[in-house]
């Protein structure tokens, strides 16, 4: 059906309510049509600006340029198989002239935090790296920032935290008050060690330290070989206990006080990195999603924003007219 002019309110007026209705119809069809076409152009334009960027990139005609690639670790430390994938790949990218380490983290795993630890000291091999600690870097939190060239905190930052710990538990009270009993068949005496249905034995307990000390000598041996430390000085401050930043930096466990922009000033300064080269954050998302996040993000909320606002002002009057 050809479309018409909308007709204007004198001469919705003057018309029978039949004819009216016939005419809001009319319009209200043509306007979801027009949203209609607004959402599929929108998406067309993402799909095409998605394909050439796809081509240009496998042709190598694509990328970010020389820029600095920031690592942002939270929360509780664990083995990501993808997140230290990606860290390596900045690692190997010539266009990632330096390494930021961003850190507020109370610890995590001494697998996940010594996994860590060796990616970003590949990466320390290639190109330089820079730690910026914020509110927590204990620990797993601290231990991933040895292998940096410099580490910067602020003054309150909690830091430091150098040691293991194995936690177990046991109910053998509670069950023997309950009238339960709990026995296991095992093919060594130290297979059940440590079970929560018996105390531990004082060979079990002896096994479990050995476990934990030499996590411990692992964990000074980095800091040691971080920190330019003799062992035994980092001994002496690996007992367990936190330290504010301030601590840290007068034990040696830091190098300067100072954030993102201080650790920036320092690449420039003494290698040479102008302050100038933008950021890219390390991210565990394949390129597609990376490219939807970062390069078209602007694009799309450009366009997402101009097809609400039509619908909005489309649906809205013909909506109230039509009550």
């Amino acid at each position: 059906m050809p479309f018409r002019a909308a007709p204007t309110a004198a001469q919705l007026r003057n018309r029978p309510a039949g004819r009216m209705a016939l005419d809001v119809d009319l319009l209200l069809d043509r306007r979801r049509l027009k949203r209609r076409l607004i959402f599929w152009r929108t998406v067309a334009v993402i799909v095409c600006i998605i394909a050439v960027l796809t081509a240009l990139r496998g042709a190598g005609l694509t990328g970010a340029g020389d820029h600095l690639a920031r690592l942002t670790v939270t929360g509780i430390i664990t083995e990501d198989r993808k997140l230290l994938e990606a860290v390596r790949e900045a690692g190997t990218d010539n266009s990632v002239k330096a390494l930021i380490v961003s850190i507020n983290s109370p610890g995590g795993s001494v697998a996940g935090g010594a996994s860590l630890y060796r990616t970003i000291a590949g990466v320390a091999a290639k190109k330089p790296v820079v730690v910026v600690m914020h509110g927590l870097a204990a620990s797993a939190g601290y231990m991933i920032a040895m292998p940096a060239n410099r580490i910067f905190a602020s003054e309150a930052t909690i830091t430091g935290s150098i040691g293991v710990l194995l936690e177990t538990g046991e109910v053998s009270g509670l069950l023997d008050k309950l009238g339960i009993s709990a026995d296991a068949i095992t093919s060594g005496p130290l297979k059940d060690q440590p079970s929560l249905t018996r105390p531990l034995t004082p060979a079990g307990r002896d096994a479990l330290k050995a476990i934990v000390m030499d996590m411990y000598d692992q964990f000074v041996g980095m800091v040691a070989a971080g920190r330019h430390m003799d062992p035994e000085a980092v001994r002496g401050l690996a007992d367990g206990r936190a330290y504010t930043g301030r601590q840290a930096l007068k034990l040696g466990l830091i190098d300067a006080i100072g954030d993102e922009q201080d650790a920036r000033a320092w690449l420039e300064s003494a290698k040479g990195l102008p302050k100038h080269l933008p950021v890219e954050d390390i991210s565990t998302a394949d390129w597609a999603g990376r490219v939807l996040t970062s390069e078209l993000s602007p694009i799309v909320v450009s366009l997402w924003k101009t097809l609400i606002s039509q619908s909005v002002t489309l649906d809205l009057p013909a909506a109230l007219w039509q009550h």
